[in-house]
């Protein structure tokens, strides 16, 4: 079950206790399923319950309690458990990673698109003339909107938009803090990841930081992770053996990989919503840190042979390779297969 395919579970489950007169309440257009907090436990996590206590008139726990007998039922839940005020925690059962990393593997670079944003339209407004912080912004909103069916009109300066200009999105790049000198001697993936990775209010740094190969350095661990997801491939492939999406929940930190992978197309959603690419900026560099602590443990050592769980590993970070490449395509930076 993909986590897609559970918040519509969750979801019938919240209908079919209102059919059944077990909570009064209308429905919501969407749940938010995600990797458990502190506490937590299971394979993914939702607050419906403490959604939906208020409009409800019941407390959270009850509503809890309500959820977790229907959403126990559905076909791919292995169980759910109650944490905190009304978390519901919910574990899949051990064909839902595999069905989840194949998922990812066959949409490639798409993994996490969708039509949320289908006719929607965002008039976007630049400086007057040339800066490069707004120009590269404007490029990465065009590219994430994209991804969500979503279209951008971008227009430089004032100028006379007519009336179908004031029924558009708007959004003015004009009032973000510029670069404070040109990033072009830093190359062109270093400069942009200067000028997308800050927080719109923040004022970029533009310096030697940004070209370090060090761990001190996000755009570095970004690239290397993925560029280890490379190498790995090709390790196993002169150890003979290839990947193939099993379950590789025995190590722990495989579940962080697939909690982040998971939470991948709601950040998606959210940075084209926002029109904020320092949230996938962000997304990513947390996804590059979990990967690089998951790679040892895909290989066999020493006279260990391939087994099921080391290709289920390397299928995971497959995965995960394939989402750094995306995300660093969408801000216009190059995923390099050596480093």
């Amino acid at each position: 079950m993909t986590p897609v395919e559970l918040s519509r579970t969750v979801l019938c489950a919240v209908r079919r206790a209102v059919d059944a007169g077990e909570l009064s309440v209308a429905v919501p257009a969407r749940a938010v399923v995600a990797a458990p907090g502190p506490g937590g436990s299971g394979d993914y996590a939702t607050n419906i319950a403490l959604q939906l206590a208020r409009p409800a008139g019941c407390p959270p726990l009850y509503v809890a309690e309500v959820l977790r007998e229907r959403i126990s039922a559905a076909p791919g839940v292995r169980g759910v458990e109650i944490t905190g005020p009304g978390f519901l925690n919910i574990s899949l059962d051990s064909a839902a990673p595999a069905a989840f990393v194949r998922e990812i593997l066959a949409q490639g670079l798409r993994y996490g698109h969708s039509d949320a944003l289908a006719g929607q339209v965002l008039s976007l407004r630049l400086p007057a003339e040339y800066e490069a912080r707004a120009d590269a912004v404007a490029d990465a909103v065009v590219r994430i909107v994209a991804t969500q069916a979503g279209r951008v009109h971008v227009h430089r300066g004032t100028g006379e938009q007519g009336e179908r200009e004031q029924q558009k999105v708007f959004l003015d790049l004009r009032t973000l803090p510029p670069a404070p000198r040109d990033p072009t001697p830093l190359g062109p993936d270093a400069a942009r990841w200067a000028l997308l990775h800050p927080a719109p209010h923040d004022r970029p740094r533009i310096g030697a930081e940004h070209l370090v190969q060090r761990e001190s350095n996000p755009l570095f661990r970004v690239r290397y992770a993925y560029a280890r997801t490379r190498a790995l491939c090709r390790n196993a492939a002169d150890l003979g053996f290839t990947a193939h999406p099993g379950d590789p929940t025995d190590v722990p930190a495989a579940r962080t990989v697939l909690s982040l992978l998971a939470d991948h197309p709601r950040l998606l959603l959210g940075a084209a919503t926002h029109r904020a690419p320092d949230r996938l900026a962000r997304h990513l560099v947390t996804l590059a840190d979990a990967t690089l602590a998951f790679l040892p443990t895909v290989l066999p050592l020493g006279d260990e042979k391939p087994s099921a769980a080391h290709r289920a590993r390397l299928a995971l970070v497959e995965a995960a390779g394939t989402v750094l490449a995306g995300g660093l395509s969408l801000l216009g930076i190059d995923a390099p297969e050596h480093l």
